[in-house]
Order: structure tokens, then C-alpha cells, then sequence
């Protein structure tokens, strides 16, 4: 994969470790407070204990996250500072909020789905990379049996709840992942672009400037001179 050799660079600093564990452990604490919310909102008694285990799953995955990553910081005498800010947001991000309009269940199992799908492919990965530090692999290890069981119960449900329309749902929300990701990495784009035609101008425009105005600069007399209303030259020096 050739992600493999950029999330080994990304990783490969136990500081840096520490940082990324903090925030997705932020990300899995934020997820299982909007899961028990969502709990509370579906009229299905199935998926409400389903949602509510698996806010649990979340609130534990902060934890594990939480713990390994102020370790990591104890071991390498890191200032406890605030969680590296994400470019954008974290593989396992989820928001309820975020669902589409529609049925109140099926929207939200198709958007879990897709959610955490991605965020199994990612930690499996980062476990890949993480092969010299056993610990923090092991921790990707717990979170990802969890994440297996979330992708077969949201898939299983999904399907249980409406299948034509939870079909469409699934496509809507795997949609709505591709477009926040066009445009995360468009405005990404557009700031590059806008930076290298700056620099391009900045060199090819400005010294052919520069250039004009110490050629004009020589050409300029030492001193200036004028006509009186009679006629005769005045001149500024003396």
C-alpha cells in the first residue's frame, strides 16, 4: 500500500505516537457520548442496546487511547500539552448530527457502517506500522475486535431494518464520506496553488522590476532643473 511507508514517518516518533493516541482517544470519547444520544432517540429496542454497547466500546477505546498515549508521553518526558490538531478529522470520527435526513434508523447505521469500516482499515494499518512498539499494537489489537463486531452489527441491521431503502442509505452515506473528502482535499489544493503561484510571481516578476528601477535610478540627473515663468532655467544645485 503506499500509504504504508507515509504512516511509518507519521508514527515513527514516540512523542508523535503520543499525540495522535491522545486525540483519537478525544474522537472515541466524542463518538460514544453522540452513540448514547442516538440510543436514546431510535424506537427500536435491538438497535437501542446495540448503540448503547457499542457507546460503551467507544467510551473504552478512549481509555486504552488515553492511557498508551500519556504513557508515551511519561516515557519520553514530553510536555503534557493538548492533543496534536487534526488536519482533518480522525479515522474513527463519528457524528450523529452528521446522518441524512430521512429514516430515523437506517441513515444512521448506514452512516456507523461506512465509519467504521474506514476506521478498522486505518488501524489495522497503523497496527501494521507499529511493529516496534508492542504496546501501542496491542491497543490498536483490542480496539479492532471491537471494531469488526460494530461493522458486522451495523451491516446485519442495516439490512434487517430496510433493505431497498437501506441499500439507498448506505450509498447516501458512503456519498457524503467522498464529498467531505473532495473537499478537505480540494481546500488543501487551493492553498498550495495559491502558495506556489505567489512564489512563481514573486521571482519571475519582481526582479525584472527591481532591474527597471536601478536602470532608471542611473539614468536619473544628479540634480533637477525647471524653467521660471521668464524663461530662464532655475536648477537645484548650487
Amino acid at each position: 500500500m503506499l500509504l504504508r511507508p507515509l504512516h511509518r514517518w507519521i508514527w515513527r516518533t514516540a512523542d508523535r505516537r503520543a499525540r495522535k493516541l491522545l486525540r483519537f482517544a478525544e474522537t472515541e470519547a466524542d463518538g460514544g457520548r453522540d452513540l448514547a444520544r442516538a440510543a436514546e432517540l431510535t424506537c427500536d429496542p435491538m438497535l437501542r442496546r446495540l448503540l448503547l454497547r457499542h457507546a460503551a466500546d467507544e467510551q473504552r477505546h478512549a481509555e486504552l487511547f488515553g492511557g498508551r498515549g500519556r504513557l508515551l508521553l511519561r516515557e519520553t518526558a514530553a510536555p503534557a500539552g493538548p492533543a496534536e490538531a487534526p488536519a482533518a478529522t480522525a479515522p474513527g470520527a463519528r457524528g450523529v448530527d452528521d446522518v441524512p435526513a430521512g429514516m430515523p434508523d437506517a441513515p444512521l447505521l448506514a452512516f456507523l457502517h461506512c465509519s467504521e469500516k474506514a476506521a478498522a482499515g486505518r488501524f489495522a494499518l497503523y497496527r501494521e506500522v507499529l511493529a516496534d512498539d508492542p504496546a501501542t499494537q496491542a491497543v490498536f489489537t483490542q480496539v479492532l475486535r471491537d471494531e469488526a463486531f460494530h461493522v458486522a452489527y451495523t451491516r446485519k441491521h442495516l439490512a434487517r431494518l430496510a433493505r431497498a431503502r437501506g441499500r439507498l442509505a448506505l450509498w447516501r452515506a458512503r456519498a457524503g464520506r467522498l464529498g467531505k473528502a473532495y473537499l478537505r482535499l480540494a481546500s488543501a489544493l487551493v492553498g498550495v496553488i495559491g502558495t506556489l503561484v505567489l512564489t512563481v510571481q514573486y521571482f519571475l516578476l519582481l526582479p525584472p522590476f527591481a532591474l527597471l528601477a536601478r536602470r532608471a535610478a542611473r539614468r536619473e540627473p544628479a540634480g533637477w532643473r525647471t524653467r521660471s515663468p521668464s524663461g530662464s532655467s532655475l536648477s537645484s544645485e548650487s
